[in-house]
């Protein structure tokens, strides 16, 4: 045999075990680098069907149904079928989960839920997508979505309850200009005054819309550590920090003369009311305090067009707080693991999939990568474009509460912050009942 073929051979000699490598190994290590591989980069390998369930309906299913379809046009091997459960979404997923039989992936309106469902057992973590979940919506969405110490979830559509709807001919009139820091807020609430407008409508008999003041005052003034540890009740309602921020805002509902109908009249008012009273002819308010959802009330109700009859700015900061949001919205999380089930939650964290609900109105995320020029209107660009410049977003604070404590029409924080407006004045007395009644309601 010649030199040159004995070279050759243990050349060929050489290469077979990295081609074996490449090519063998145990079948189930290669099957699941595979079904990452089709999960994550999102290229049409996965296959299969699988279950979504969320409480959209109407409009909002069908701009869903949008996203799907943008989905499954990349992956054409795998089936989505949609169930809207609506208001009825918990009681549906708890039987469901309980029959051994829940969807693939679900959406819940509620952080709750996911703490439930997780800590059931139900739930599959999702931290092969954490890192485009970071990426896209940085850390505070990677918090929001996990449970002792696991990631289950991420916040696909959000809500920002950090907002000032104003109405444009008040300011026009009192000679002022939307305010970005608080003391200045607080001043053009005295210029509105005088100028013979109250400055604030306030929809005191909904308990909730107290809740979302203090939230977004208590955020700015004691920061998001504080903020996560009063809602997990770590520290207690008469902390300091409480209040310092009660007493800042007192500066709203203890300036009576300021409030449209005044404190009795505010705890009177309801959250359409508060919205519709500003924007009538005359207003019996120039502005009112409250989510993103206000444009719908306004629209629907009043005959003020946008940018001429209303308009929006973000709530102000206090101190050195930035620019930080409250908000809401719902978690999407996975129940069945598998190579599609992945690829969807996926292809959810992406910006292409946020736009695809953006440009059809009705949606706002907090994905900072996605182009917010698709927003269908310049109100909707600063209300939901908002979410993805904030580098800091804290889920409703009185939502991460025990039902009986944090969301239950007149009792618990709803009933208490009413109490406040009438008498705002009584910090102290009415931080001690706040945490009496957090005290029993964690037991």
């Amino acid at each position: 045999m010649s030199r040159r073929l004995l070279l050759l051979l243990g050349l060929l000699l050489l290469l077979v075990p990295a081609v074996a490598a490449g090519c063998g190994g145990d079948d189930d290590d290669g099957d699941a680098a595979g079904d990452t591989e089709a999960a994550t980069d999102g290229d049409g390998g996965a296959s299969g069907t699988i279950g979504v369930m969320a409480v959209w309906t109407g409009p909002e299913q069908e701009a869903f149904q949008a996203v799907l379809d943008g989905f499954t046009e990349a992956n054409p091997d795998v089936t989505v079928n949609y169930t809207s459960a609506g208001d009825q979404l918990p009681t549906q997923l708890s039987t469901a989960v309980e029959g051994g039989n829940p969807p693939d992936i679900a959406v819940l309106p509620q952080p709750g839920l996911m703490t439930d469902f997780a800590g059931q057992g139900a739930l599959q973590p999702i931290d092969f997508a954490a890192g485009d979940i970071e990426e896209n919506f940085g850390e505070s969405v990677i918090d929001l979505g996990t449970v002792d110490g696991t990631l289950y979830g991420f916040l696909f559509k959000a809500a920002n309850k950090s907002l000032v709807w104003y109405n444009v001919q008040a300011f026009s009139d009192a000679g002022v200009e939307p305010a970005e820091e608080w003391e200045a807020f607080l001043e053009n609430a005295g210029t509105l005054s005088a100028s013979g407008v109250p400055a604030y409508s306030i929809g005191g008999a909904d308990g909730w819309t107290l809740t979302d003041l203090f939230e977004n005052i208590y955020l700015r003034t004691a920061g998001p550590e504080a903020y996560d540890q009063l809602a997990a009740h770590e520290i207690p309602w008469t902390d300091q920090s409480v209040k310092d921020a009660l007493t800042e805002m007192a500066q709203i509902v203890g300036d009576e003369q300021n409030i449209a109908g005044g404190a009795s009249g505010a705890l009177q008012t309801d959250f359409p009311t508060s919205v519709t009273q500003v924007f009538a002819d005359p207003p019996a308010a120039a502005q009112v305090l409250e989510g993103d959802f206000v444009a719908g009330v306004i629209t629907d109700s009043t005959d003020a067009a946008a940018g001429e009859g209303f308009d929006v700015f973000k709530f102000p900061a206090i101190g050195e707080s930035g620019d930080v949001v409250v908000g809401g919205g719902d978690t999407v999380v996975m129940f069945k693991d598998s190579p599609a089930a992945q690829a969807l939650v996926t292809y959810l964290t992406t910006p292409e999939a946020a736009e695809l609900w953006a440009e059809r109105g009705g949606f706002a995320s907090l994905n900072r990568n996605m182009d917010t020029s698709v927003y269908p209107d310049e109100i909707t660009q600063t209300t939901a474009g908002a979410l993805s410049e904030t580098e800091v977003f804290r889920f409703d604070l009185s939502d991460l509460q025990p039902a009986e404590f944090g969301g239950t029409v007149g009792q618990g924080l709803f009933a208490l912050f009413q109490d406040f407006l009438r008498n705002p004045d009584d910090v102290d007395g009415i931080t001690q009942q706040m945490e009496t009644a957090a005290a029993q309601a964690f037991e």
